[in-house]
């Protein structure tokens, strides 16, 4: 694996291992976040379809009775 760099007080240097990890960790804990949104957004849209279809509206049906 190759080092990663961090630029230091504008001179560009190798992370040290303290660094690396909890760059990594940010990365991965970013990364579980923004799957996490993307699935309850997906669920949120899914809820919202199954309303409509239950109620056998369009989505733009739905937006001119709503106003």
């Amino acid at each position: 694996m190759t080092k990663l760099k961090i630029n230091d007080n504008g001179i560009d240097r190798n992370m040290t291992a303290n660094e690396e990890t909890a760059y990594l960790n940010d990365a991965e804990q970013a990364q579980a976040e923004a799957e996490a949104q993307a699935t309850a957004q997906a669920a949120k849209i899914a809820a919202r379809q199954a309303v409509l279809d239950k109620l056998g509206l369009t989505v733009n049906e739905a937006a001119a009775l709503l106003g």
